[in-house]
């Protein structure tokens, strides 16, 4: 089984003093992939401990974005860019495991955007970029390369269940029209919202609380940190479990990790229950 765990740190230093390292002893991932860690790689490296391998894509602005990739083995053919974006710290890649049981994952942040501003044009063009390298990664598992997914804070919500409340955000940054038809291309392309998948047409669950007024002892939250796999790993997803801290207090980012067990290649399918 390949555990992989997901989670925007809102600032790697600033969730390691928050107690991310207690939930990182108990949850023991073997990947793991972060977005705004807000630090080079060597800090990630010694702020996560002994026994990660780490890649990072850096922001040029100091203190800006990030994204990690930690994982118990070696990395290889490591990507830290995407065309037209060298500089912004959104898009690391890179390969784990070994032969048949080889994975190409990836951490991606996609910033928040605002509707109507320059920030949102850039998010746009951004998505574009993506959706381009998800045709290439998926032309290369074709090809017989590994399988892949995308893990991250894509800011985005794809319908009215990933949304506590909907209705008042249909014309803002994170739910506009524009924005969810990227995700439905991704998926009608093949690609597959992995906790979705599982979780079924259920509200959330949520990823995401604002650190502001009640939103969180009220589940007032968003789903926007997922797992987009190819369709060869998506089948081999066991579970999706969303790390909600036990109380307010208890959170390391106002993000909480999202983890995903999937089967090795040959392994046992889940047990399911007698009828």
């Amino acid at each position: 089984m390949l555990v992989v765990a997901s989670v925007n740190v809102n600032g790697i230093r600033a969730a390691h003093r928050r107690g991310m390292p207690a939930w990182l002893e108990q949850r023991q991932p073997d990947v793991l992939l972060l977005q705004e860690v807000r630090a080079d790689a060597d800090t990630v490296a010694e702020t996560l401990g002994e026994g990660w391998h780490v890649d990072e894509a850096v922001c040029a602005q100091r203190g800006r974005s990030g994204v990690a990739v930690a994982a118990r083995t070696p990395l290889r053919d490591v990507v830290t860019t995407l065309p037209g974006f060298e500089t912004a710290g959104r898009w690391v890649e890179a390969t784990v495991g070994e032969g048949a049981d080889a994975v190409r994952v990836v951490s991606v942040y996609v910033h928040s955007g605002e509707a109507g501003t320059e920030r949102q044009v850039d998010k746009v063009r951004f998505l574009a970029a993506v959706s381009v390298r998800l045709g290439a990664l998926r032309a290369q598992e074709d090809a017989g390369g590994p399988p892949v997914v995308v893990c991250g804070d894509i800011n985005i919500g794809h319908t009215e269940r990933d949304i506590k409340n909907w209705k008042g955000n249909r014309t803002k940054a994170g739910f506009l029209p524009e924005e969810r038809a990227v995700l439905d291309a991704w998926y009608a392309s093949g690609w597959v919202d992995v906790a979705r998948s599982l979780a079924g047409d259920v509200d959330g669950p949520y990823s995401w609380w604002s650190w502001r007024g009640q939103a969180f002892d009220t589940d007032a939250g968003w789903r926007i940190d997922v797992h987009v796999a190819t369709e060869s790993l998506a089948d081999r997803a066991r579970s999706a479990e969303v790390d909600r801290a036990a109380t307010y207090d208890a959170r390391f980012s106002d993000h909480a990790p999202v983890v995903v067990a999937y089967a090795g290649v040959g392994e046992e399918p889940a047990a399911t229950p007698d009828a």
